[in-house]
């Protein structure tokens, strides 16, 4: 079950690639801190938080009949 909203995937995703720009970009043990931006990539592109879920935190809109 999904439980990332649309604007927190955007930030998400936006966050993730910003930080792995940090491999080209940046030079020295610092550039690997863009290793950080994989998961935040990969939780707005899937749309699921494993630490959402373990706080029982839904961003998404709530679905109607």
């Amino acid at each position: 079950m999904k439980n990332v909203g649309r604007a927190d995937r955007i930030v998400r995703v936006a966050a993730g690639a910003g930080l792995l720009s940090m491999l080209l970009v940046v030079e020295g043990p610092w550039k690997y801190a863009g290793l950080l931006g994989v998961p935040l990539l990969l939780s707005g592109l899937a749309g699921i938080c494993w630490m959402y879920r373990l706080l029982k935190v839904n961003t998404c809109p709530v679905k109607r009949p």
